[in-house]
């Protein structure tokens, strides 16, 4: 793969990854309207590091507090006992909630990566969680924050994440539509998502890993290691970018932009597999 090729790939991964529109969509849309050749293991890989080190490195000081309060410590000092229980309790919630998509991901990760990753699947999931997404931003009821949620949040957005394995339905998309039909506040949705979504992303790069060492040892590297470096920078960095910008966003502003541009998406992916463009090489 050609060295802008892959900056672009990294680019539209570090700007769609933490937006409600679906990067694998995205990813899987412009190589081949481009007639690029697929990018390979090594390059995925990369870029679902470069996706965790930002929300690693975004949330790293919420990570902290969560890990050690979930495992008994009383963190920060000056945290009261409530705040402490708060982080307990929503480490937990973290750690239930990505139960599903793990479970998902091993039994059917293989099979989704063969069989759903054409046009006239990813045009119909745009719309479908677009058209979710609009029904849930609409309601008046969105005043819980990230400090209240539950057990209930934690099921239901969990298994809301195992959906968006299927390509087209989004992560974030699916995980904070159904935080906003929870009644979270748009932010708080949001926030929740990004940080259920941590383990996930983690667990996706590690469950390639075995697969690209093997491919390593018997055919040598698939890219040179400075475009995998490259790749990992660009599409961290602007993770980071999008994850501040979307959490400060949506403070004060609703997702219609976001629903728009998956409605519209959705309709030229399904004009494209009508016109037998989206079929995989």
């Amino acid at each position: 793969m050609p060295l802008i090729q892959a900056i672009i790939l990294a680019v539209i991964q570090g700007l769609t990854e933490f937006l409600p529109i679906s990067s694998t969509a995205h990813l899987i849309l412009f190589p081949r309207l481009l007639h690029w050749k697929e990018p390979g293991l090594a390059f995925d890989v990369a870029l679902h590091v470069g996706t965790l080190l930002a929300v690693v490195l975004y949330f790293l000081r919420d990570w902290i507090t969560l890990i050690a309060c979930g495992f008994g410590a009383h963190y920060p000092a000056k945290a009261s006992a409530e705040e402490v229980s708060q982080h307990r309790r929503l480490f937990w919630y973290m750690a239930l909630g990505t139960i599903p998509a793990a479970v998902a991901g091993f039994l059917f990760h293989h099979q989704i990566e063969d069989k759903l990753r054409e046009f006239y699947i990813i045009g119909p999931t745009l719309l479908t969680v677009g058209l979710l997404m609009w029904w849930a931003d609409s309601s008046k009821n969105l005043n819980r924050r990230i400090e209240q949620s539950n057990l209930g949040d934690s099921i239901f957005i969990g298994i809301a994440q195992a959906f968006a394995l299927v390509p087209g339905v989004s992560r974030s998309g699916v995980t904070i539509t159904t935080g906003l039909f929870r009644g979270m506040t748009r932010e708080a949705a949001t926030r929740f998502s990004f940080l259920l979504s941590t383990p996930a992303i983690a667990g996706a790069a590690v469950m390639e890993m075995p697969k690209l060492i093997h491919m390593q040892e018997m055919s040598g590297p698939q890219l040179p290691l400075s475009t995998l470096a490259l790749s990992i920078v660009v599409s961290g960095l602007l993770g980071i970018l999008v994850i501040a910008f979307f959490l400060r966003y949506l403070q004060v502003r609703t997702l219609k932009v976001f629903v728009v541009y998956r409605i519209v998406f959705g309709i030229i992916v399904l004009l494209l597999a009508f016109l037998h463009l989206g079929t995989a090489r």
